[in-house]
């Protein structure tokens, strides 16, 4: 059991935080929040014309998440944890990089709403990649729309997370970079990783384990 009730994993497309959302869900025996992508029907059109589809697809996905966060609330009584591979606030960040001045400004006066309602997660696990890497596993995962992804738009998004986060005192919060770390394949990284999770903290601590395990 660790002390974290509710964890977050957060992280670039293709970082990995849906693998370890999953591995920490059946460690911890508790419920599991993934987000839905696959739903949003301009996602596809969206990749093929930012400029054009932005604002459909950012207002898609901030009503979609905020009605799953509001399942949150209700008490699970079969689940003492709960683990969720996004948290509601990173939405600006897409805001933020995709939307116009105008769309944005919208778009906040019904974020800063919603934001109210949702509830505080106990940690939040951001995990850090390099552009390269993060286009390589998203090759390997093999999503349609995601394949022709500008190379330039990924950098700017990495760029992106890392500034939010920087920023972000919201809750504990624990850095790891992934850029040599296989939390499903090795299962020793996995190991590292939720023993360094056993202890509770508060502020910024980071995991950049030197060596790696078999």
């Amino acid at each position: 059991m660790l002390p974290w009730p509710y964890i977050v994993v957060e992280g670039v497309i293709g970082v990995g935080k849906t693998s370890l959302t999953k591995l920490l869900a059946t460690r911890l025996d508790g419920r599991l929040n993934l987000e839905v992508v696959e739903e949003n029907p301009f996602l596809a059109k969206f990749y093929q014309d930012r400029s054009a589809y932005a604002f459909q697809t950012q207002i898609f996905f901030l009503l979609s998440r905020f009605r799953q966060q509001q399942g949150l609330h209700q008490d699970d009584l079969f689940a003492t944890n709960l683990v969720s591979d996004y948290l509601f606030a990173k939405d600006k960040i897409f805001a933020t990089l995709n939307l116009s001045d105008d769309e944005l400004a919208l778009y906040n006066q019904l974020a800063v709403i919603l934001e109210q309602r949702v509830r505080r997660p106990d940690l939040v696990v951001y995990l850090q990649a390099g552009t390269e890497v993060l286009l390589q596993r998203i090759q390997w995962r093999g999503r349609s729309y995601e394949q022709d992804m500008d190379r330039r738009y990924l950098d700017a998004l990495n760029g992106a997370y890392s500034y939010f986060f920087h920023h972000y005192k919201e809750t504990p919060l624990l850095v790891v970079n992934t850029d040599h770390l296989d939390f499903v394949n090795v299962p020793g990284d996995f190991e590292l990783l939720f023993e360094h999770l056993q202890e509770r903290f508060s502020g910024v601590r980071y995991f950049a384990p030197d060596g790696r395990t078999e």
